[in-house]
């Protein structure tokens, strides 16, 4: 059972990471009124930055459990949007958006596989 002090430690993180995927994927959204690039900007970034901060906070600095929890679980976990994604994809299809549909998928998926990699890749070299 998680204590008070990890929750709240997430709950901070989450409130942080929301407000910040409002902010950012409306910055990035206002490259197009018909894909959704604001979903993909935030899945993109917040996969890059997880594989990145994970293998640091794991592999490479002692950091706290709490902030493991901040950070990872609460920052990122409430930063990038699947359910989004999956919501805009739905809506994407509905619209007969096909080749859309198909390069939203390709790219959240691939996309973010690579940006976890690519995170991970990085944290390795220090």
């Amino acid at each position: 059972m998680l204590d008070l002090s990890k929750i709240v430690v997430i709950g901070l993180g989450g409130f942080m990471g929301a407000v910040s995927r409002y902010y950012v994927s409306g910055l990035a959204q206002k490259f197009s009124d018909r894909f959704p690039y604001g979903t993909l900007t935030v899945n993109l970034a917040g996969s890059f930055i997880l594989g990145l901060l994970a293998t640091l906070f794991l592999e490479k600095v002692i950091v706290s459990q709490e902030l493991r929890l901040f950070v990872l679980v609460g920052l990122l976990g409430a930063f990038t949007t699947y359910s989004t994604f999956s919501w805009e994809t739905l809506n994407l299809m509905r619209g007969g958006e096909w080749l859309l549909v198909s390069f939203n998928i390709m790219a959240n998926v691939l996309g973010t596989l690579i940006a976890v990699w690519a995170g991970v890749s990085i944290a390795k070299l220090w």
